[in-house]
């Protein structure tokens, strides 16, 4: 059997064409659960499919990245979909917040396969620190502030979070698009103090430089916890994306952030959402998400 550095097998090492699904087993340090909502969307439609697209498009991933001569070796423990479908945000924020806090508690990285984005608020809940110790980063096309007097929905998991005590200087939000949003939503953010960075910061700057800034506002956080939000990537790119606007971000620059985030040891969960497979061409955005997950992992190999 190879010899392994780490969680990555040695450079040059022969090994039999081996899947990022051939890494799912019963245990694991990393998890990978489910949480198929789609209830309470603005714009109705089929992310409640996601998880098990996503899943099934892992098989045509490879574990090696010739880029940097390394292979894949850790354990992906699959724990299922929480069962949600159906339910509205309410409802579902109990059996999403505890399956998140379970998955936690076992396991040093938790990849939230959505649903819609109304599963960002009771998974940051289920980090199991208090709110003025948990830290978020969203790199989404809009803010999410829309008010809540209207019930929750994937539109305002940032203003929920916010009622709910999470502080804004907790809270650093990136790829924020033209037109996808209001002044008042803009204004909301600056005056509780959340970290705004929009998408031509991140081409002008580089995802990097603007990553290393959100995650030195958050240094004061205990946990951390990130929502990608595919629709945050540029139509063109993300065709199954229903939030996605021309002039988005790269799908590289998408991948390039994943991975960084996926090394940073205060990361205990990432959630990707909004991908609604019904909407998919050519299985592009299936593939955009399930290379996030192989991006996520390799960032968790490299944590010191």
């Amino acid at each position: 059997m190879a010899r392994l550095h780490g969680r990555f097998a040695c450079k040059g090492q022969s090994m039999a064409w081996r899947s990022i699904a051939d890494l799912i087993s019963a245990e694991g340090e990393v998890a990978l659960l489910g949480v198929p909502m789609e209830a309470g969307s603005v714009t109705p439609g089929r992310c409640d499919l996601a998880p098990d697209t996503i899943r099934r498009t892992l098989k045509r991933f490879s574990t090696y990245d010739v880029e940097r001569g390394t292979e894949l070796s850790l354990a992906l423990a699959d724990l299922g979909d929480v069962p949600i479908r159906g339910v509205m945000p309410a409802q579902g924020f109990g059996p999403i917040r505890d399956a998140a806090a379970a998955a936690g508690a076992g396991h040093a990285l938790t990849l939230l396969l959505g649903g819609n984005n109304a599963v960002t608020r009771p998974a940051a809940h289920g980090l199991g620190v208090p709110l003025e110790r948990v830290g978020l980063i969203t790199l989404d096309a809009h803010f999410d502030l829309r008010e809540t007097d209207q019930g929750l929905l994937n539109g305002n998991p940032i203003r929920a979070l916010l009622e709910d005590g999470l502080p804004g200087r907790n809270i650093c939000q990136i790829g924020l698009a033209p037109f996808a949003n209001t002044a008042k939503m803009h204004a909301d953010a600056v005056q509780a103090g959340i970290g705004v960075y929009t998408i031509t910061q991140c081409l002008e700057r580089g995802i990097l430089a603007v990553l290393d800034d959100a995650l030195a506002r958050l240094a004061h956080a205990e946990a951390v916890m990130i929502d990608f939000d595919i629709d945050v990537i540029d139509r063109g790119q993300c065709p199954g994306a229903p939030g996605a606007r021309p002039g988005g971000m790269p799908a590289r620059m998408f991948f390039e952030a994943a991975r960084r985030l996926g090394r940073e040891p205060r990361v205990r969960l990432v959630d990707l959402t909004e991908f609604d497979p019904s909407l998919d061409v050519g299985d592009i955005t299936a593939l955009t998400a399930a290379r996030w997950v192989c991006e996520i992992l390799a960032g968790y190999a490299g944590r010191p």
